[in-house]
C-alpha cells in the first residue's frame, strides 16, 4: 500500500501569470501622491501664490485704465478683447513657477530622496506637473473675478465659457514640461526664472494680447500668426465672447500636444542624468 506525499500548492506563479503589469498603475498612483505632497505645499505656503492672484488684478487695472483709451477709445471695450489675452499672459507665466520649485527641490537634495525611495522615476516630475493645476485654476477664477468686478461679461454661453477656460489650463499644464526641462539644465532656481520670462515675454507681447494682431508691422505678423499665444487667446477670446474661432483652438491643441511630445522625453531623460 502506498502513500502519496504532497505539498500544498501555491498558486503566487499562476497568479504573477495573470496579472497585469502593475507599472503603469504604480506611476499613476505615485505621481498621485506626489501631486498631493505639491498642493500641501501650496496650500502652508500661500505667498508663493501671489503671481497669479496679484499679478492679473495689477495687469488688467493698468492695462484697461491707462491704455483702454487709447487703444480702443473706451475702456470697456478694452476690458471685453483684454481679458482674455491676460488670462492667456498670465497663466503662462505662471508655469514659470514649476521650474524654479523643481530647480530648488534639487539643490536642497529632496530629489535624492526620491531617488531612495521604490517609485518609477519619473513619478516626482509627472507629480508636480499634475500638482501645479491648482495655481492655473486659481489664475482662472481670480482673472474672471477681477475682470466681473471692472465690468467684463461673458456674451457666450456657459459651456463655451468652460470651455475656454479648460483649454487655457490645459495650455498651461502642457507648457509647464518647458519650465521643468530648463529646471534640470540650468543651475539655479534665478536662472531658470530669467530664462524663462526671456522666452515668454516675446511670445505674450509678439502676439494678439494686447492690440489686434493687423495693428502690428508686416514682418512681425509672420512670426503672431504662428506663436502658440495668438493661437490661445484667439481661441479664449472666442469662446468668451461669442466671437468665431476659426481654426484656433485646433491650432492651440496641436501646440499643446507639441510641449508635451518635444519637452516632457527631454525633461525626463534631463532628470536621470541629474539625479
Amino acid at each position: 500500500m502506498s502513500t502519496m506525499v504532497g505539498t500544498r500548492p501555491t498558486t503566487s506563479g499562476a497568479l504573477s501569470a495573470v496579472a497585469p503589469n502593475p507599472r503603469p498603475f504604480r506611476l499613476v498612483r505615485h505621481s498621485l501622491a506626489l501631486a498631493k505632497r505639491s498642493l500641501i505645499k501650496t496650500w502652508r505656503t500661500p505667498e508663493a501664490l501671489i503671481d497669479v492672484t496679484l499679478q492679473p488684478v495689477l495687469f488688467l487695472i493698468i492695462f484697461v485704465y491707462i491704455f483702454g483709451g487709447a487703444v480702443a477709445g473706451s475702456t470697456h471695450d478694452y476690458l471685453q478683447f483684454l481679458l482674455p489675452g491676460i488670462l492667456a499672459q498670465t497663466i503662462a507665466t505662471g508655469a514659470i513657477a514649476i521650474g524654479v520649485n523643481l530647480n530648488t527641490d534639487i539643490a536642497k537634495g529632496i530629489f535624492d530622496r526620491f531617488r531612495s525611495l521604490p517609485i518609477p522615476r519619473s513619478a516626482p516630475l509627472v507629480g508636480a506637473v499634475l500638482g501645479d493645476v491648482v495655481r492655473y485654476v486659481i489664475v482662472t477664477i481670480s482673472t474672471l473675478a477681477i475682470g466681473y468686478l471692472l465690468g467684463f461679461r461673458i456674451d457666450s454661453g456657459p459651456l463655451s465659457a468652460i470651455a475656454g477656460c479648460l483649454l487655457a489650463v490645459l495650455f498651461a499644464l502642457c507648457l509647464s514640461w518647458l519650465p521643468v526641462y530648463v529646471s534640470m539644465k540650468v543651475r539655479t532656481p534665478g536662472a531658470v526664472q530669467g530664462l524663462m520670462f526671456a522666452l515668454i515675454m516675446p511670445l505674450s507681447f509678439a502676439s494678439n494680447v494686447f492690440v489686434d494682431a493687423n495693428t502690428l508691422p508686416g514682418w512681425m505678423q509672420a512670426f503672431v500668426d504662428v506663436n502658440p499665444m495668438t493661437h490661445l487667446v484667439a481661441s479664449v477670446r472666442g469662446l468668451f465672447l461669442g466671437t468665431p474661432v476659426g481654426s484656433h483652438v485646433w491650432w492651440t491643441l496641436a501646440w499643446c500636444a507639441g510641449f508635451v511630445v518635444v519637452f516632457m522625453p527631454l525633461a525626463l531623460r534631463a532628470y536621470r542624468k541629474k539625479v
